[in-house]
């Protein structure tokens, strides 16, 4: 481990995965113990789902968290590796169970091991969505199960043996890992009771405190609120799969997951950046190089 490590630099390495499941974006050394995730900002729509999708390209593209995947790209220059998926949550959600499925949206019986309760497939949000983020349906007919299986062999199980990779590669080179799941949300379109997120510019979720240590969430909160942001906390995003599934403090490993506030930086109707995104993209690169200065005492893996 580093005593005192070397200057960063904007230079790195950048490779898409076979196929174009996901972009690797690899610094020349890294320098860092954080890794960046953009599970939700794919934007690469096979022909094929289009045509059994009885919407538009654009209102596919409402799941989207749009560009998050540019903005933290600003901070692979301080030495830090972040993985971002190609393929589009309508198609495919990394950030959910494997099997998180609606039995409705499928033409015969599934598996015992499927998980068709969860509140995410209630909502049709599942691993293979039902629907977009404004609830529309995406599906014309019914799907076969073998096409779900499909998806997740090509994009699902090679993104997270990826993160898996980044996460136990940066922990065998500082003993420890700080993981950021790196979404956006809506502003427009809330139902009543989300209301109050279109007012919040970025929501922290740690599962409430077992995910990572508080010194991660405190870092974060308090370097967005010296930057101008209103900052939530888990509520009403505590953290999703990634977040609970890789967050284990007690191995070393911390995630916190964080949603920005659409309306920051994109016009949400039309997708299109607003100038703010360059602003923007210069305040995540503070934020984690601040996460990344958490003193590894109160983050090294207990022994």
């Amino acid at each position: 481990m580093r005593s005192t490590p070397p200057s960063p630099s904007d230079e790195h390495r950048v490779a898409d995965a076979e196929g174009g499941i996901f972009r690797l974006h690899q610094p020349v050394e890294q320098l860092l113990p954080v890794v960046l995730a953009s599970p939700h900002s794919g934007r690469d729509y096979p022909p094929s789902f289009i045509a059994r999708s009885r919407l538009d390209p654009v209102s596919l593209r409402r799941s989207e968290d749009g560009y998050v995947d540019e903005i933290f790209q600003a901070a692979v220059g301080l030495g830090v590796p972040m993985l971002a998926a190609l393929f589009p949550r309508a198609f495919l959600d990394p950030n959910r169970e494997a099997f998180e499925l609606d039995p409705t949206m499928f033409d015969g019986p599934l598996p015992g091991h499927i998980n068709s309760r969860s509140p995410r497939v209630a909502a049709g949000l599942g691993t293979v969505p039902r629907v977009v983020a404004n609830g529309e349906e995406i599906y014309a007919g019914r799907l076969a199960f073998a096409e779900a299986q499909a998806r997740l062999d090509r994009c699902y199980y090679p993104y997270h043996q990826a993160l898996r990779g980044l996460i136990e590669a940066t922990r065998a080179r500082f003993g420890y890992c700080i993981l950021l799941d790196c979404h956006s949300m809506p502003s427009i379109g809330l139902p009543p009771e989300l209301a109050a997120v279109g007012s919040l510019d970025a929501v922290l979720g740690d599962c409430f405190g077992s995910a990572c240590a508080p010194q991660v969430t405190l870092s974060a909160e308090s370097n967005l609120t010296a930057m101008g942001y209103v900052v939530g906390r888990n509520a009403p995003y505590a953290g999703g799969y990634t977040t609970r599934h890789y967050g284990r403090p007690a191995d070393g490993v911390h995630a916190l997951q964080i949603e920005l506030n659409r309306a920051l930086y994109m016009e949400e109707l039309s997708l299109s950046r607003l100038p703010y995104l360059e602003v923007l993209a210069g305040h995540m690169r503070r934020l984690v190089a601040a996460v990344g200065a958490v003193p590894a005492s109160v983050l090294l893996a207990r022994r």
